[in-house]
C-alpha cells in the first residue's frame, strides 16, 4: 500500500488524479444492494400493482441515468465512456435486490458508476413505494436500503 493519497497534492489540496499516461483497458464493475420492504409492498412490486406505476422499470431507468452522470455527483470522479450498463432486479421474500454491471474502455475504472447505479436505483424503488410502507403511526418500520457493495471488478488490456 502506498503512503501517497492521490486525491491530495503536496500542499494538501484536493485534486483529480491524472490518468493521462495510463493505457486504455476494458473494465467492468458489478455492484449490488438491497432495499428491505414489507411483504405487502414486495407483493405489490412483484404484481406490478403499485399506485405510482411500474417500480422496477422506473428504477432501472434511474439506475442507468445515475451511471451516466456519476462524474457530476462524485467529486474528482472522471467522466468515462460507458459502453454498457446491465441492471437486474430480484424481488425476494424480504427485499428487492438490485445488481448493476457497468462496462467501459478507458484509463480508469467504473466501480463508482456501478455503486451510483445501485444506490440511485434503490432510492427510486423507495420513492415509488414509500406510501405503501408507512404504518398507522407514520413510521417506516421495515424499509431499509443497505448491503451496497462492489461484487466484481475486472480489467483487461484493450486491443
Amino acid at each position: 500500500m502506498t503512503d501517497e493519497f492521490t486525491h491530495v497534492d503536496e500542499d494538501g489540496d484536493a485534486q483529480m488524479v491524472d490518468v493521462g499516461q495510463k493505457a486504455d483497458s476494458r473494465r467492468r464493475a458489478v455492484a449490488r444492494g438491497e432495499i428491505r420492504l414489507s411483504q405487502s409492498t414486495l407483493d405489490a412490486i412483484a404484481a406490478d400493482d403499485v399506485e405510482k406505476g411500474d417500480v422496477l422499470t422506473t428504477a432501472r431507468i434511474g439506475a442507468i441515468q445515475a451511471v451516466k452522470h456519476t462524474w457530476e455527483t462524485i467529486p474528482m470522479c472522471h467522466q468515462i465512456p460507458i459502453t454498457n450498463v446491465e441492471t437486474g432486479f430480484e424481488v425476494g421474500e424480504e427485499c428487492v435486490e438490485l445488481t448493476v454491471a457497468v462496462e467501459t474502455v478507458g484509463k480508469t475504472g467504473c466501480e463508482m458508476e456501478a455503486l451510483e447505479g445501485v444506490t440511485t436505483g434503490l432510492n427510486v424503488v423507495w420513492d415509488m413505494v414509500k406510501a405503501n410502507e408507512k404504518d398507522e403511526d407514520g413510521e417506516y418500520p421495515t424499509a431499509a436500503i443497505g448491503d451496497v457493495r462492489v461484487v466484481e471488478k475486472s480489467v483487461e488490456r484493450a486491443e
